[in-house]
């Protein structure tokens, strides 16, 4: 990750953080590395943002969780969850936005959650919630028809 920022790249894409990269790929987002993008292994989004906490706390870099939760708050819009199913499959189960921070929290919206049918199968069901990245969408010339949020 350290040697391809010296190549000054436009974004920056991660196959997995599993270590203390994760800091770096925080701070490479909070520095005009838009439209960058990681994975990282948890069972839910909230879940995912704890495990980059835990991570970042691993390089050994004297921050405080607040300070990392900020940055988090700061580079991440989405989370988008994928989970192995019982028979095997991987589905999208959360698409969820973060919204910001309340106190010491990093807080999130769902936009889509996956709802299982009782015979194992299902659909990803819109929450209502339109996320603010509609706007900064439309502001770069993409244009979302707004029934991708509606609930009906």
């Amino acid at each position: 990750l350290a040697n391809s920022l010296r190549m000054r790249p436009d974004r920056v894409i991660v196959g997995e953080c599993r270590r203390s990269e994760a800091l770096d790929m925080l701070q490479a987002m909070n520095t005009g590395h838009n439209g960058s993008m990681t994975t990282v292994h948890a069972n839910s989004p909230r879940d995912g943002l704890s495990r980059i906490e835990t991570l970042c706390l691993m390089g050994g870099v004297e921050l405080p969780l607040s300070a990392i939760r900020k940055q988090l708050a700061s580079a991440i819009d989405l989370i988008i969850q994928v989970k192995r199913m019982r028979d095997g499959s991987r589905r999208i189960t959360h698409i969820a936005e973060i919204t910001g921070m309340e106190g010491e929290t990093v807080t999130l919206q769902d936009i889509f959650e996956w709802e299982e049918s009782a015979q194992g199968a299902g659909r990803m069901i819109c929450t209502g919630y339109v996320p603010r990245l509609v706007e900064r969408l439309r502001e770069k010339g993409v244009e979302l028809p707004m029934n991708y949020f509606s609930t009906t």
